[in-house]
């Protein structure tokens, strides 16, 4: 699978005049971990929105395996999506009234009939990230690192093929960030897919194979 943004800027603001991202060009395939780091309001966020389908460019080109998302109808991008990419955000988002296994089934429950263990799936993840413990347990009862990794282990549920992670060690100390970025690295090692972390944190972008920089709206490869 190849991931493949050309050209790509975003404008924001009722008449287009703030431009965020400007002729962003890069191309990752199954395999390739890589980091994306810049300043605050560079835009990091914001192309792994448009990378993740959030939301559509204002020019240039994405192609996930050979497919533009954006010419899709809105409820084949949210199948896309659900399919084919997986997001891990700064703060988890787990439902607060779901046990663990049943937040990490949720993208398994959107569409049916796609896994035919998907219970089966969501134990052996948990299993992997060390929470076989707490399969009942709420979020509430989980610590901040618990809670990342139940949030690891969500967005791999549908075996996405691109894995997103939006500062997914912001809120936690660096010790607990240290496991939870070995974590994602030994997963991915294992799973095969395009990882891509946005960080501010240039000792864990370091540890990628690859690594990117956004500045005023321009992307290097560094």
């Amino acid at each position: 699978m190849k991931l493949r943004v050309d050209g790509v800027s975003k404008n924001f603001g009722s008449d287009g005049q703030v431009r965020v991202l400007s002729n962003v060009s890069l191309s990752l395939k199954s395999g390739d971990a890589a980091a994306i780091t810049g300043p605050s309001g560079s835009g990091k966020s914001t192309l792994l929105h448009l990378i993740g389908t959030l939301e559509p460019p204002s020019a240039g080109t994405i192609e996930i395996g050979g497919r533009n998302p954006y010419e899709l109808s809105e409820p084949e991008i949210a199948r896309f999506r659900n399919e084919s990419i997986g997001f891990v955000f700064q703060d988890h988002h787990l439902l607060p009234q779901f046990t663990v296994l049943e937040n990490t089934l949720v993208p398994a429950l959107a569409f049916s009939g796609r896994q035919s263990s998907p219970r089966g799936r969501a134990q052996r993840l948990l299993g992997r990230v060390d929470l076989d413990h707490r399969l009942e347990h709420r979020p509430a009862e989980l610590s901040g690192g618990e809670r990342q990794r139940v949030a690891i282990a969500r967005a791999l549920m549908n075996r996405p093929e691109l894995l997103l992670c939006d500062e997914p060690t912001g809120n936690l100390d660096a010790t607990t960030a240290n496991i939870v970025v070995d974590l994602l690295l030994e997963l991915h090692e294992q799973e095969k897919n395009i990882l891509i972390v946005v960080t501010h944190n240039l000792e864990l972008a370091a540890r990628f194979q690859r690594r990117f920089e956004l500045r005023e709206g321009r992307c290097f490869e560094v």
